[in-house]
């Protein structure tokens, strides 16, 4: 596979371009594009899933986006060194009941000398939310437009 960029060792620039890359990724929805960005053996903990490998991240996504419905993501860095950045991510989602929730966690994401996420280890909290307190309210699936404000900017 060819290379990813941008590739390890990060800076302040390219771990917020990798993020921002992965944000827009997830926010499309499409499982097979996402697993793109990651090794073909990479390991994930997501909550109190643990697996590894392209196949398994794809049916993961399937997953989590028939129950988690109008997902829309925020992703912003708060370290980065050498291979490794990690962030913190905010999401918002509804269940099958029309509940909506904001879902806030922290990722650490290992790379390859590829640009491939070897490892990805997240921390989520699930928090319900009413629909008049949704903050990311643009048309999905995709990308959050340029001038959307960051997490930072919203103040989570």
């Amino acid at each position: 596979m060819a290379p990813r960029p941008p590739l390890p060792p990060f800076t302040a620039e390219s771990a917020g371009q990798k993020a921002r890359a992965a944000e827009d990724a997830w926010n499309s929805r499409d499982p097979e594009r996402v697993s793109l960005a990651y090794t073909e053996q990479s390991r994930w903990r997501n909550r109190v899933e643990f697996f590894a490998g392209r196949p398994a991240i794809v049916d993961f996504l399937r997953r989590k986006w028939a129950r988690e419905l109008d997902y829309r993501l925020i992703k912003e860095v708060w370290s980065w060194g050498g291979s490794r950045i990690a962030v913190r991510f905010v999401y918002e989602w509804r269940d099958d009941s029309g509940g909506w929730f904001r879902s806030h966690g922290n990722e650490n994401w290992e790379f390859d000398a590829d640009g491939l996420m070897a490892e990805r280890h997240a921390s989520i909290n699930d928090r319900p939310i009413t629909e008049s307190d949704r903050l990311f309210r643009w048309p999905a699936p995709g990308p959050r437009p340029a001038d959307h404000p960051g997490l930072s900017g919203l103040g989570l």
